[in-house]
């Protein structure tokens, strides 16, 4: 069964790649503007739905690319 884990990692990719960051910048600022420690494979597997995104995790990721979190929960906002 291909299960989705979140339904924020295709937005964060969209919006990720529109500041031209890739998951290497993403994850470094993270965790240094945040203390979030993710790694690029975190990273990928947000994106690609496989890995659940932590409340926390979605609050900082949504400052680092500097867009409101409601879009990434429901595409609005």
């Amino acid at each position: 069964m291909n299960r989705k884990q979140n339904i924020s990692g295709l937005r964060i990719r969209q919006a990720r790649l529109q500041l031209g960051l890739d998951q290497v910048e993403l994850a470094a600022a993270l965790n240094v503007d945040y203390g979030v420690k993710l790694e690029q494979s975190d990273i990928s597997e947000i994106e690609r739905q496989v890995r659940c995104v932590k409340d926390y995790e979605l609050d900082a990721i949504s400052r680092v690319l500097d867009i409101d979190p409601i879009w990434l929960l429901r595409g609005d906002g």
